[in-house]
């Protein structure tokens, strides 16, 4: 049975279990107002894990990863990007552009206090690492789970397509996302402008990466390009591959295994 130490800071709340382990939640005031939700568990070295489309900062419980992570003695931020799970969610375009996204995580890093940390994206999350990547001085390593080299090219058909799908129903080859969102209670004019304001990151930035990346993707994963293409666009990236697809590859032992492996190096 685990006891809880409970304490309230500034409307954050603080836990201390029996290992302990602190876990701490709140909500973070960003750039333009916007509040965002976090969960910090652990004590470590800081690494924030960078959730993808149509997700949230809990997805990550729900891989092995996140409780290895902890275990081996980092402290693990969670973080419900804007539009997203329990953070707020503007419906304008204006609230997504120019790095929003990006903002929102680096002013978290500045408001928990924290000097360095390093990052896990996955899929949509990996791009917004990669802006991370070029913007942030304390990033110290980046992991790009689930991505290739497409989200390069700001006109990306892909990005595009899932704009107009979520803007107009009677875009084809779009139901099992429209079913998703209306089955979870999403928020489908935040998601669309997500994708109508997704940044890209060009492969002249890529090249002045000076931080170490693992570029990390399903065996059978091509649904935002080939991994291997995107790892030779940055200096000091590595590319390798775990059993699986888009959606099975991150939760995979291999995965929470290299992504380790990655971090500890």
């Amino acid at each position: 049975m685990k006891i809880l130490a409970i304490f309230l800071l500034a409307g954050t709340v603080l836990t201390t279990n029996l290992y302990g382990q602190d876990k701490k939640e709140g909500y973070f005031t960003s750039f333009d107002s916007t509040k965002i939700f976090y969960e910090v568990r652990g004590k470590g070295f800081p690494v924030i894990l960078i959730h993808g489309f149509m997700n949230t900062g809990d997805d990550w419980k729900k891989i092995a990863l996140y409780d290895q992570l902890t275990a081996s003695g980092y402290m693990v931020i969670t973080i419900d990007q804007r539009g997203n799970g329990k953070s707020d969610k503007p419906h304008t375009d204006q609230a997504y552009a120019n790095d929003a996204e990006a903002k929102d995580i680096m002013g978290l890093i500045k408001f928990l206090g924290l000097k360095k940390y390093s990052f896990v994206g996955y899929s949509r999350g990996s791009i917004i690492g990669s802006r991370l990547l070029v913007l942030d001085k304390r990033v110290q390593k980046g992991v790009l789970g689930g991505m290739g080299a497409d989200f390069t090219n700001p006109d990306w058909p892909r990005r595009i397509s899932f704009y107009q799908a979520l803007t107009n129903d009677s875009v084809p080859g779009f139901d099992g996302v429209r079913k998703r969102i209306a089955e979870n209670g999403l928020d489908k004019t935040a998601l669309a402008m997500q994708q109508k304001e997704q940044p890209s990151t060009s492969k002249e930035e890529l090249a002045r990466v000076k931080q170490k990346v693992l570029v990390i993707c399903g065996d059978k994963d091509q649904d935002n390009g080939n991994g291997a293409d995107l790892a030779k666009l940055i200096p000091k990236a590595v590319f390798v591959t775990v059993p699986g697809n888009h959606g099975s590859a991150w939760h995979s032992s291999e995965f929470t295994a290299e992504v380790l492996k990655f971090l500890k190096g």
